[in-house]
């Protein structure tokens, strides 16, 4: 049995302008112990797809199940299995740490399980503000103990959506080491994220949407070794023609081409140096997974 199934699920909203599809027939499935990520360009429809696993929307049309529980029918206990952080800092201001995550697990009906939310704590980073009223935190540190509220019923399935947007890298080591723990111990991750060297580093597999479609979905490993080319990076300190930028991949100073080929890589260079352009810090590396997310998502525009 999946963790997570997913079955031809849409959700449509309603406006002024007609009907609007965030999700349309979506379908994949999230095998138990996976380490799986959901990528896709702002409005793909990840936010979307997790609310309604989590039961905070409801889907249009199709069913999604956790653990065998559909997230409709049978809500409550599909949630007792799920732990979720979600994007948005939501808290509230007016209680301690250590007594929001107790709150959280009374939730659950979970009692006398102080020794667990002393280890979330521990392995968060967050035992010197264990007794520091939420407001007083940082952005950074409220959310760790947003991270601390999705676990601390021990859910067999986390899903994290954003959860290192706009905080420190000491934060990302921290949380992906007590994730990858948990994960090796046999929990379920499902995660959203722009920062696609994470993606890399810790998913086994991955879907891709793209306006409400998937538009890919393989291991991580066969998505990387599909990709159509190395690249040729290097920087320069002018801006580049127009009939060449068209073609590249421009960051500030670096610049990036797709190259298949030695001759490639040569007539990009020449192009640079007929431009009165100088390339320098050249190199030649492996595609990575940006470079196999903007392959997918312009093949499929």
């Amino acid at each position: 049995m999946p963790a997570i199934s997913v079955q031809s699920v849409t959700k449509q909203y309603s406006g002024a302008r007609g009907a609007l599809t965030a999700l349309d027939g979506v379908s994949l499935n999230i095998e138990e112990g996976e380490f799986f990520g959901l990528l896709g360009p702002n409005g793909a429809g990840k936010t979307t797809l997790i609310s309604i696993l989590a039961g905070l929307t409801r889907a249009t049309s199709g069913t999604i199940l956790v653990h065998g529980h559909d997230v409709r029918s049978d809500y409550a206990q599909a949630r007792r299995k799920l732990g979720v952080v979600p994007q948005e800092l939501v808290f509230d201001p007016f209680f301690k740490v250590r007594d929001i995550l107790r709150i959280q697990s009374g939730y659950f009906g979970i009692k006398k399980n102080d020794a667990w939310i002393d280890e979330l704590l521990h392995s968060l980073g967050l035992a010197d503000k264990a007794e520091a009223n939420m407001r007083q935190l940082s952005g950074g540190m409220k959310r760790r103990v947003l991270v601390a509220q999705a676990l601390v019923h021990k859910p067999p399935v986390i899903v994290l959506d954003e959860p290192t947007a706009g905080v420190d890298v000491e934060l990302r080591q921290t949380l992906w080491q007590f994730i990858a723990k948990l994960n090796k111990q046999g929990h379920t991750v499902l995660l959203t994220t722009h920062y696609l060297e994470e993606a890399e580093a810790l998913c086994g597999r991955l879907a891709m949407l793209k306006q409400g479609r998937v538009v890919a979905l393989a291991e991580t490993s066969e998505l990387l070794k599909a990709a159509s080319s190395n690249v040729l990076r290097f920087k320069i300190d002018s801006e580049l023609p127009p009939e060449l930028s068209r073609q590249a991949r421009i960051t500030g100073r670096i610049v990036q081409f797709p190259a298949h080929n030695a001759a490639e890589i040569e007539n990009y260079l020449a192009a640079v140096r007929q431009a009165g352009l100088q390339a320098q810090d050249v190199e030649i590396r492996k595609a990575d997974l940006e470079d196999v997310f903007l392959d997918v998502m312009g093949a499929s525009a």
